[in-house]
């Protein structure tokens, strides 16, 4: 038996006569204040012993004699004590000590405070958790954390009541693919924000903008806690926290769910998201009732501030759902569109589209009819539906890859885009541009909205919005016209121009002027119909110079002279969209995507 190292002898384990087995622990040695085992490599009866207790050895000497035996199967059990799971079996004091200390973090611990969130028709944090997460994926970081309030409260009281500090964090699969996830626990001091999960929401930030990786909030909670005296601040306005969450803006997918009450600092964190998925009970504010009444705003229930309602038609939420299951599904769904294709689709009836515009062209429609018709099956998710109404915008799959769309609603002012559109579709380029999605727009608007009213609204900037998006798309942009083409607001649904887009294709009842063509008419052919007596005649002449005006704008004529690049089946559309997808490229980024909070 000799020495490996330079060392002192601490231990003899074995006597000279005593048969020991491969892995029997025979001296132990010490060096550098660490102690190391040298362990029998073979079996073996030992013989003399040269050093004693606290005596040094050199590097290689001879520590005593082990004469070989043949293996000994009387003794497995001392071949299996050497077994990786050995220590565990035996239980070991350091592993109990840490999975006692872990087992105050789950929900199980606190069974009166989760039977009054389930009272309430709501989940806890670790079961949204659970839920949006592929099974058995999730690793937490920061599970031991308590709130900083060591000053007020003892550990024991701060280990039972503020697990996590409130706030579960780490790293989970999506559908296959790693992503940050972070939970407010309402169940824990409200879910308020404290100085630790502060520091712990630094932390998953910073490995999400260095790895890349796209960040779930589940933001529900009262915002900051004043409670937090550990350490000496006065606001604690240095914080780095909101900061650095704005970074991620345009960089990864950032997706915010809330169930409940959202106010304050955890509201300020859920409007920097990509995107805001909500359910019908929830409110969401920038103060709660206190910061309202302290305000001498007036005095306020929770419920009263930001409702689902009220948030949904204006715009803050994106995606509104009964439930925290439907809105874990969501949060699920809208990240599917940023990993890639999907191996398997299924296309819906192309004959339908033949069948999506009437043949009367003062006939209004649905263009969601057609938005489901070019999509896969099921992959449809449509976004802000309650606001900017004039404009549907969705995130689907063609063939498998994922796309934006865009769609003008004939239903709301015949189509024509307003600032609340405007925004609506301006924000959403961004959001396809900086994530690298190509889009598609489906086209039917006589224009952008006018009139005294209109412009109250600062419509000339709102729209022009969508020039400028359009100006530093790097995604393939590919345009249909289903039917109305006019001026500048077919421009710029199709990025600026009808020429800007990697294809711009029209339906057989695609019509297409400057302006409006009955505006067209009265302007253009003024003189000629004032020179008609008022009454039948004169609206007879309108009529047909109306006629003449259509044909000659017709989407037949257009692709003659170029203006758009075909004019297709509507059964075909989706061939058309498919040899785009796989034609057009992605720029790479040059500069900084910032998605537009509004």
């Amino acid at each position: 038996m000799h020495s490996p190292l330079q060392a002192q002898l601490v231990q003899w384990l074995v006597a000279p006569g005593a048969t020991v087995a491969t892995g029997d622990v025979l001296v132990i040695l010490e060096a550098m204040k660490m102690e190391h085992e040298i362990r029998a490599n073979q079996p073996g009866r030992v013989g003399e012993l040269y050093f004693q207790a606290g005596e040094a050895v050199a590097e290689g000497e001879v520590l005593g004699v082990l004469v070989p035996l043949a293996e000994d199967a009387s003794r497995p059990e001392a071949l299996a004590a050497h077994t990786p799971s050995a220590p565990f079996s035996k239980g070991r004091a350091d592993l109990q000590k840490l999975q006692e200390r872990l087992a105050f973090t789950q929900d199980a611990a606190r069974p009166e405070a989760v039977a009054k969130r389930h009272a309430l028709g709501l989940r806890t944090a670790r079961e949204n958790i659970a839920d949006l997460c592929d099974p058995d994926s999730f690793v937490e970081y920061g599970a031991l954390a308590v709130a900083a309030q060591s000053r007020r409260r003892s550990s024991d009281d701060l280990m039972r009541n503020t697990p996590a500090d409130g706030m579960v964090t780490g790293i989970g699969c999506v559908n296959g693919q790693r992503v940050v996830v972070m939970a407010y626990d309402f169940t824990v001091l409200a879910g308020t924000q404290g100085m630790r999960n502060h520091q712990k929401t630094d932390r998953m930030l910073g490995v999400a903008l260095q790895n890349h990786l796209p960040v779930v909030l589940l933001a529900e909670g009262g915002g900051g806690r004043p409670g937090d005296v550990d350490v000496a601040i006065v606001a604690g306005l240095n914080l780095a926290t909101f900061a650095s969450f704005a970074r991620l803006n345009g960089r990864v997918p950032v997706v915010g769910v809330v169930a409940g009450r959202c106010f304050a600092g955890n509201a300020a964190l859920l409007g920097c998201c990509d995107v805001i998925i909500a359910t019908r009970g929830s409110n969401i504010g920038m103060g709660g009732p206190a910061m309202v009444e302290g305000g001498g705003l007036g005095v306020f229930k929770p419920e009263q501030i930001g409702p689902s309602d009220v948030q949904h038609n204006n715009g803050v939420i994106d995606v509104l759902v009964d439930n925290e299951a439907q809105a874990v599904a969501a949060a699920r769904h809208y990240l599917s569109f940023f990993q890639g294709a999907a191996a398997s689709w299924q296309a819906p009836d192309a004959q339908a589209l033949r069948h999506v515009v009437p043949e009367n062209r003062l006939r209004v429609y649905d263009t969601r009819a057609a938005m489901q018709g070019i999509a896969d099956e099921g992959s449809l998710l449509m976004l802000r539906t309650g606001f900017g109404v004039g404009i549907h915008t969705a995130l689907a799959r063609v063939a498998g890859h994922p796309v934006g769309l865009l769609a003008n609603n004939p239903l709301h002012l015949g189509g024509a885009i307003d600032a609340d559109a405007a925004d609506k579709a301006a924000r959403f380029m961004q959001l396809c541009n900086a994530h690298g999605l190509p889009m598609v727009s489906l086209v039917d608007t006589p224009g952008f909205m006018v009139g005294p009213d209109t412009e109250a609204t600062a419509q000339v900037r709102h729209v022009s919005r969508l020039f400028v998006v359009a100006a530093h798309l790097r995604v393939p942009l590919l345009s249909v016209v289903l039917r109305k083409g006019y001026g500048l607001g077919a421009m710029a649904m199709t990025g600026g121009g009808f020429h800007e887009t990697l294809a711009t294709v029209a339906w057989p009842t695609g019509e297409f002027g400057g302006m409006g063509l009955e505006g067209a008419v009265r302007l253009g052919y003024r003189k000629e119909l004032e020179a008609v007596p008022e009454g039948p005649e004169r609206e007879a002449l309108f009529e047909q110079l109306l006629a003449q005006q259509y044909d000659n704008g017709s989407a037949i004529n257009m692709a003659a002279t170029l203006e758009i690049d075909a004019v297709i089946d509507p059964a075909t559309t989706r061939e058309w969209l498919v040899a785009g997808l796989q034609a057009g490229r992605v720029k790479p980024v040059d500069g900084t995507l910032a998605i537009d909070t509004w």
